[in-house]
């Protein structure tokens, strides 16, 4: 079974930094290329990174463009998102998968950035 266990998520001011971490499995990992995903309640689910399967791609959604960077570790079955200057706009819950339309969504690890 495929599963998807995010982490890292925490309450960070205005300008810090977190960096979150999802743990996959029941899939090949390094066959697939990756994503972060996040949502506000309420609004739809907005994709916000991508990495290819060896790492050596990357892109991202332009608010974030500059300030977080994707990464993933095939030996691990990791993915990380190193996120800076964060803003109270990045305040959601981030989820990491395959593609957006999965079936199987991890419970996600909530960022809260706030003063």
């Amino acid at each position: 079974q495929v599963q998807f266990v995010e982490s890292g998520g925490g309450l960070v001011q205005p300008g810090g930094s977190l960096r979150l971490s999802c743990a996959a499995s029941g899939f090949t990992f390094s066959r697939s290329a990756m994503n972060w995903y996040r949502q506000v309640p309420g609004k739809e689910r907005e994709w916000v990174a991508a990495v290819s399967t060896a790492g050596d791609s990357t892109s991202y959604v332009e608010s974030v463009r500059g300030r977080f960077t994707i990464s993933r570790d095939n030996t691990k079955d990791m993915m990380y998102l190193q996120m800076n200057s964060l803003k109270p706009e990045d305040t959601a819950v981030y989820y990491c998968n395959k593609n957006f339309f999965a079936e199987y969504w991890g419970k996600g690890t909530l960022v809260t950035v706030s003063s």
